[in-house]
């Protein structure tokens, strides 16, 4: 690899002419290299190399779609290689899950090794919760019954079976795994940290920029780490990049709002307050700050009973966000003044665990932000409660997020390059296709022409849309969920199982699951559904050993990857649009013209894109897409129903099924083995 090291002393000596003709070479030199190392060049795939190439050389940031079947992570981790092994500074990439931040891990071993990059010192970062807390397992063991099963799971933490949620092969409830998952990490003073993985990780995230090549993260954590930088406290990840890579990057704006989403419980206020006491009582002994933190104790009570009866009267279910009451008298004034007391205290404290001053520093102002918010001090949050968990939580979010990007992100420091097989719209120009996007995120860079998928979908693929499902209206959801119920077992029949459906409602998914689970016998195909938790690995086992139908919502409409005859067939079980009333969206229709066709319609659209995108995973891949929503067939007439056409790849459409059963014998799409 001699001409590596010498792209290396060009990047110290020569000019930026010099430097873009060595890169393009090398990339050009790689690619001429691909057939002999067992690789296949893709289209767009090259070309999608060199946009990121100049990026980096012109030091600008660039937007760019790149379809299904084009080697989308080979495409970015190639020139990431050459520009870290020319700049000696990491590069880090960003993705919005974990299992696609393992997934490329992998890729870059891959290709790395290939290509003769012998040491790629590289991590893969996750958020605590992802992984198991050897101190909290211990605390649990000692004051819970032995026999249950959180009990069983702390044990076999602290026997060093279990290092993180994933070890966890029948999969955890997110409740149990709350109990023993890394919360509030006490960091150097913890007595397990030699040998936990959760520390290990966040020390080689932060290493200095030699020491370390790539930083595999997903958005949480890289959004997190942005926010600690605006605020000025200690980073999370490695300080200048020489590139940042988004993937997945249509779930920026959502993982935005999430990092920047404060949530709030009764018990985690006590949590913060216990801390934040400790911190201050081990230096100065003020024995008052114990009465003010029960002071703001009691008022939280009182803010979290209200609350609950707020749930009580308006949320059908755990994760409906429902609007918070006025909070009146409660002394919200002096809760605010006794937060910053605290606040300044800790800005001033001065101890070798800066780590945890910097959090408990972090939660208190968070708390002050709560208290104004809830004081109607604050007017640039939105407000909500839930209870996911079964516990009542008061949630506030910015209602802008597009300046905190600008200015945290694209902001010139380090080329940042966005990518996903879903970031464009329907448009005459580049920018107007990238432009819902753009709005959003608040993105200033280039656009890139779009890389098309290689894969043959007019002669592979069909689209049905039944016209035969009446709308769905609320008040008539049952009528709905039995005709599309009968629609959908159709069409299962028709490809023999080998059917993932996607639903975007969990209620609607959990009603069919019932009716298939107690007409069993009436089918020849298995029934499986998505598994509590983040990852599904073992249910989509289940589903292609038997070839049957898995339900599937949220993390199936996107990232799973099945090719070959195992998945023949996805059914959209309706439309994805948002909720209008969630806080979020009735933010973002309040500050439009046209709410649903520059809101509703494009959101709509970015995440059908990726639930069709589930169907055609190679060059031989057969199938077929059906649409359970006649909002989108031709009688229906909605002004939609085009934009939906154009944007998706598939150009056989029908509304007749004996049209799409003659296709599907055509193909040999039913099989039987």
């Amino acid at each position: 690899m001699n001409w590596l090291n010498e792209l290396y002393k060009i990047n110290k000596r020569e000019p930026n002419k010099e430097i873009e003709r060595s890169l393009v070479n090398a990339i050009f030199r790689i690619y001429d290299r691909f057939p002999r190392i067992g690789l296949r060049e893709r289209i767009g795939q090259q070309e999608m190399s060199l946009d990121i190439a100049d990026a980096y050389i012109q030091g600008h940031n660039a937007m760019i779609e790149a379809g299904v079947g084009i080697g989308k992570s080979f495409a970015y981790l190639i020139p990431s290689l050459l520009t870290n092994q020319m700049s000696q500074k990491p590069v880090i990439i960003a993705t919005s899950s974990i299992q696609l931040s393992e997934q490329i891990h992998k890729d870059l071993r891959t290709i790395g090794s290939r290509l003769g990059f012998s040491t790629v010192r590289s991590v893969v970062g996750k958020g605590m919760g992802q992984y198991a807390c050897r101190s909290r397992a211990a605390e649990l063991i000692s004051l819970s019954d032995a026999n249950s099963s959180v009990s069983t799971i702390a044990q076999r933490i602290l026997d060093y079976e279990i290092d993180e949620r994933a070890d966890i092969k029948a999969g955890v409830s997110d409740v149990e795994w709350s109990h023993v998952s890394v919360n509030d990490c006490k960091f150097e003073r913890c007595h397990h940290k030699t040998a936990c993985l959760f520390y290990d990780m966040r020390a080689k995230l932060n290493a200095k920029t030699h020491e370390i090549d790539f930083i595999i993260v997903n958005q949480d954590l890289l959004i997190r780490d942005l926010m600690k930088k605006k605020e000025g406290t200690k980073s999370i990840i490695s300080e200048q990049p020489a590139l940042i890579v988004i993937d997945e990057a249509h779930n920026l704006e959502a993982k935005v709002r999430d990092a920047r989403t404060l949530e709030f419980t009764y018990r985690g206020i006590c949590r913060i307050l216990d801390n934040t006491v400790q911190l201050l009582t081990k230096q100065s002994g003020d024995k008052s700050l114990f009465s003010q933190s029960k002071f703001i104790k009691n008022c939280a009570e009182r803010i979290f009973k209200r609350v609950n009866a707020d749930l009580l009267h308006h949320a059908k279910q755990d994760n409906d966000r429902i609007k918070v009451s006025d909070i009146k008298g409660i002394p919200l004034n002096q809760v605010s003044n006794d937060l910053k007391d605290f606040s300044l205290r800790l800005s001033i404290l001065t101890s070798r665990h800066e780590r945890e001053i910097d959090d408990a520093f972090e939660a208190i102002n968070g708390l002050i932000t709560l208290i104004r918010v809830l004081s109607e001090l604050e007017d640039n949050y939105l407000l909500w409660a839930s209870s996911p968990l079964g516990v009542a939580t008061i949630s506030i979010c910015p209602k802008d997020i597009s300046q905190f990007l600008k200015y945290t992100l694209f902001n010139g420091k380090a080329p940042v390059i966005l990518t996903s097989a879903t970031l464009c719209q329907g448009g005459d120009t580049l920018e107007e296709e990238y432009s819902y996007l753009t709005r959003s995120l608040g993105y200033r860079g280039e656009f890139m022409d779009r890389k098309s998928s290689p894969f043959d979908y007019t002669n592979h693929a069909m689209m049905y849309i039944s016209n035969k499902v009446p709308y769905y209206h609320h008040d008539q959801r049952e009528n709905y969920l039995e005709a599309a119920y009968q629609e959908m077992v159709q069409l299962c029949n028709l490809t023999h199982g080998r059917t993932i459906v996607l639903f975007s409602a969990k209620e609607d998914m959990k009603y069919i699951h019932k009716k298939l689970m107690s007409e069993v016998k009436e089918y020849s195909w298995a029934v499986h559904v998505q598994k509590e938790g983040s990852s599904q690995d073992s249910v989509i086992a289940e589903f292609r050993k038997s070839k049957g139908v898995l339900l599937g919502t949220g993390v199936f409409w996107e990232g799973v990857n099945i090719e070959g005859p195992d998945l023949s067939q996805v059914i959209i079980f309706r439309l994805p649009f948002p909720v209008p009333s969630d806080p979020v969206y009735e933010y973002k229709a309040s500050v439009t013209e046209n709410p649903f066709m520059e809101v509703f319609v494009p959101d709509m659209l970015l995440r059908l894109r990726q639930g069709t995108g589930r169907l055609i995973r190679s060059e031989t891949d057969l199938g077929i897409l059906s649409i359970l929503d006649s909002r989108l067939s031709a009688a229906a007439k909605k002004s939609y129903r085009e934009q939906v056409l154009d944007t998706l790849p598939f150009k056989k459409v029908t509304e007749d099924f004996a049209v799409l059963e003659k296709f599907v014998q055509n193909k040999g799409i039913r099989r039987t083995d």
